[in-house]
């Protein structure tokens, strides 16, 4: 699974209850069930081009949805602080780690 697929994929389990329920069906057959746009086609019984419509709409949707709030950025930054405080001996970096990832909260 490419990085950007992956990166909608989490966008999915994130915001996705905020899509109409056509929409979320179809966003999650396409990026989590790898269905063609001819197959969610048949399954939802509408064109292929207003499956590929739902898919950009929702799509755009979920990004702007983390670009407004952010809350995947502020996950994956407290993941990496955390590690980083799993990995160091230094007593003073896990302490300036440790109010990093409390000032992300």
């Amino acid at each position: 699974m490419n990085r950007d697929r992956a990166y909608i994929c989490r966008l999915i389990d994130v915001y996705g209850n905020v899509l109409s329920e056509r929409q979320k069906d179809v966003v999650d057959l396409y990026y989590n069930e790898d269905l063609s746009l001819a197959e969610i086609s048949e399954h939802c019984g509408i064109t292929r081009q207003g499956v590929r419509d739902a898919i950009r709409h929702g799509v755009d949707t979920l990004k702007t949805l983390e670009d407004a709030l952010g809350f995947i950025k502020r996950s994956e930054a407290i993941s990496e602080r955390a590690l980083e405080i799993q990995q160091s001996e230094d007593i003073d970096r896990i302490h300036r780690l440790a109010e990093a990832i409390i000032g992300e909260l």
